[in-house]
C-alpha cells in the first residue's frame, strides 16, 4: 500500500532529472597504473630490446561472477596486454590496483583486434611504400579499416605475424587508383598484396556503397567508464543502476569482445528488475558467402554528436538528443563515450561503436512506467563488402533478477494457445529450452518472482526477425534461450574475428530445472542489411525488445 501511495504523489507529466556519480578508478589512476606496469621489471624481462606496444589496459573483475546480497566492490584488478613484434606474441601482465608491483606475467599466441595506434602506424607504412606514396600525396586515395581487420601470416612454430588490414578505395569516383585491401605486417614493416586485391574472406571491388567514414577518434580501453546513475521524478526515484561504457566492457568478468553499453543492478523504484543486461555476442553473415563470416567486437567506441556537459568522463549529459549515423548518415560527432538525455518520458543512453566498416549503436530506453527498450542498430562506411545482402545477429543477455536474484519463474504466452494447453494462453517454462519467436501466434514471455507475483514482460520488436526464416539460417543460431544462471556464462569465450562465427549459446541449454531458479534470458535479433535497397535517407536500422512491466 505504503509503495501505492508513493506513486499517486508522482505527477507523470512531471520532467525527468538524472544524476551520474562515477564508480571506480578514474583517469588518472589508469594512466599512471599503466605507466607504471610498462616500466616494471617483470614485464621489461620479456619486453626489453623489443619492439612492441601497450595494446590495452583494462580493470578486472572476478573471473566467476558470484552474486551476494551486497552490491561488488569496483574492480580491484587490472591487466595490461602488450604486443612484442619482435618475437610475434602477446604480453599479459595483471596484478592488483592496490599493489601494482606485483605482477602475473604470461606470454600468449593470440591476435588481439587491431588498436587505433596500430591502424595508423599501418597506413603511414603504406604512406611511404613506393606502390601507394605518389597516390597519397596526389589524394587519389583513402585508407579506411577493414575486415577482418587482421590478415593471418602463420610461422611454422604456431606463432602469427601481426599483419594489419588496411582498405585503400578511391579518393572520388573520377580518381583511376584501384580499390584494394592490403595487409600491414607491423614486425618487419613489408606490406602483402593480394591476387584478388583483397584476403579471402573479403572483397574490394569497383563498387562502394555506405557514406564516407568521417574519420573521428575511437578509443577501445585505458578509459575509466563505470558510472551510477539514478533518474527521480519530483521527489521518487524510478531509476537507479550501473552504467559501464562500451570501451570498458571487455576483460575477466566482463566480455570476451565488450558488450556495448552495459547495464547493472538495474532498479525501478527501489526494487531490482536486472542484475545484469547487455550484448556479449554480435555476428554477421553474407549471402552466397560474398564475404566474412565475421565475429565482431562491441568495445571499440566512435564519436557520435552530443553537446552537453561532462559530470563524470565519458558520460554526456546532452541538452538536446544525441545523433548517431543512423540518424544522419554521418559516423563523425564531437564525443566518444555514453550520451544521456530526456525524450518525453525516457531517459535515453546511446553509444556509437566502430568494428572494420561496421558502425553498430547501442541504445538502451528507460521510461516512467518503468518499460525498459533496449535497442541495437546497425549501419556501415563505404567499402565493398557491404554492397552484398548481408545479415547480423546481436545477441542480448538479460539477467533478471525480480525482487530476488532466485525465485524467478518464466512463462510464455501464446494466441491461438498451444496445443495440450488451452485454453489458457499462458504456460509455465520448466526445464532450460530454446524457444523461436512466433509472430503468428503474438508470442512472449514473462519473468516473474513466485512470492511477490512482480513481473516483467519481454516483448518482441516487430523487425527483430525469426532465425529459421532468415536467408543464412542456421547460422543465426536461434531466438531466445531460457536458462538457469551460471556466473562462466557471461559469453561463449569467442575472441573476435573468429573461428568460429556462430553464436555459441545452444550447449548451455542442458536440461537444469529453471522453476523456481535464478533465470537469464538469451534474446537475438536478426536483421538483413540491403544497403543498396535503403530508401533515400535510410542509414541502417535499429532492432530490439521492449521489457514491459506487468505488475510492481
Amino acid at each position: 500500500m505504503a509503495q501505492q501511495a508513493t506513486r499517486k504523489q508522482v505527477d507523470p507529466k512531471a520532467a525527468l532529472k538524472i544524476s551520474v556519480k562515477p564508480l571506480g578508478p578514474q583517469q588518472a589512476v589508469i594512466d599512471s597504473l599503466s605507466r607504471a606496469v610498462e616500466a616494471n621489471p617483470a614485464i621489461q624481462r620479456y619486453l626489453r630490446d623489443t619492439r612492441h606496444r601497450l595494446l590495452s589496459f583494462d580493470l578486472l573483475e572476478p573471473s566467476l561472477e558470484v552474486k551476494g546480497k551486497k552490491l561488488p566492490p569496483p574492480p580491484d584488478r587490472f591487466c595490461a596486454t602488450f604486443y612484442d613484434y619482435t618475437n610475434h606474441r602477446v604480453i599479459r601482465g595483471s596484478g592488483k590496483i592496490a599493489t601494482p608491483k606485483k605482477l602475473e606475467v604470461a606470454e600468449f599466441s593470440d591476435q588481439p583486434v587491431p588498436t587505433a595506434d596500430e591502424f595508423r602506424e599501418a597506413v603511414e607504412v603504406l604512406r611511404e611504400h613506393s606502390d601507394f606514396a605518389e597516390h597519397f600525396r596526389a589524394k587519389r586515395i583513402v585508407a579506411y579499416q577493414a575486415m577482418p581487420p587482421l590478415v593471418p601470416i602463420e610461422l611454422p612454430d604456431g606463432r602469427t605475424q601481426r599483419t594489419i588490414a588496411v582498405g585503400l578505395r578511391p579518393a572520388s569516383p573520377l580518381h583511376e587508383a584501384t580499390h584494394e585491401i592490403v595487409g600491414v605486417n607491423l614486425s618487419n614493416q613489408q606490406v602483402v598484396r593480394f591476387p584478388n586485391r583483397a584476403p579471402g574472406s573479403s572483397f574490394a571491388g569497383g563498387s562502394l556503397c555506405g557514406p564516407i567514414a568521417a574519420g573521428g577518434a575511437t578509443t577501445s580501453g585505458f578509459v575509466a567508464g563505470q558510472a551510477w546513475i539514478t533518474v527521480t521524478q519530483g521527489n521518487t526515484v524510478l531509476w537507479k543502476f550501473l552504467a559501464v561504457r562500451p570501451a570498458a566492457t571487455r576483460g575477466a568478468g566482463l566480455s570476451t569482445n565488450g558488450t556495448g553499453i552495459e547495464l547493472r543492478f538495474v532498479d525501478y523504484r527501489g526494487k531490482r528488475v536486472l542484475y545484469r543486461a547487455h550484448v556479449p555476442i554480435l555476428n554477421v553473415k553474407y549471402d552466397n558467402n560474398a564475404c566474412g563470416p565475421y565475429r565482431d567486437w562491441q568495445n571499440q567506441e566512435g564519436v557520435l554528436q552530443a553537446n552537453g556537459t561532462d559530470p563524470v568522463p565519458g558520460f554526456r549529459l546532452c541538452t538536446s538528443p544525441a545523433t548517431t549515423i543512423l540518424d544522419t548518415g554521418s559516423d563523425g560527432g564531437n564525443f566518444l563515450g555514453v550520451a544521456i538525455y530526456v525524450q518525453g518520458q525516457e531517459v535515453v543512453l546511446v553509444s556509437q561503436m566502430h568494428a572494420g566498416w561496421y558502425r553498430y549503436v547501442s541504445e538502451w530506453r528507460l521510461a516512467s512506467d518503468g518499460t525498459i527498450r533496449p535497442r541495437f542498430g546497425f549501419s556501415a562506411i563505404s567499402s565493398s563488402c557491404v554492397c552484398n545482402v548481408h545479415h547480423h545477429h546481436a545477441y542480448w543477455r538479460f539477467d533478471f533478477d525480480i525482487g530476488t536474484a532466485g525465485n524467478n519463474q518464466v512463462r510464455e504466452f501464446n494466441d491461438p494457445c498451444l496445443p495440450g494447453f488451452c485454453p489458457s494462453n499462458w504456460h509455465d517454462k520448466t526445464f532450460e529450452i530454446m524457444r523461436p519467436r512466433d509472430p503468428a501466434r503474438k508470442r512472449k514471455w514473462k519473468v516473474e518472482n513466485l512470492s511477490t507475483h512482480d513481473a516483467y514482460e519481454i516483448i518482441p520488436g516487430p523487425h527483430d526477425g525469426v532465425a529459421t526464416a532468415s536467408p543464412d539460417w542456421p547460422f543465426g543460431e536461434g531466438d531466445v534461450w531460457i536458462l538457469r544462471y551460471h556466473g562462466n556464462e557471461i559469453d561463449d569465450g569467442v575472441v573476435a574475428t573468429g573461428p568460429p562465427y556462430e553464436a555459441g549459446i545452444g550447449p548451455w541449454v542442458n536440461g537444469e530445472s529453471i522453476k523456481g531458479q535464478d533465470v537469464v534470458i538469451w534474446y537475438g535479433a536478426h536483421f538483413t542489411h540491403d544497403v543498396q535497397g535503403e530508401p533515400p535517407g535510410v542509414h541502417g536500422h535499429k532492432v530490439g525488445p521492449d521489457l514491459k512491466l506487468v505488475k510492481w
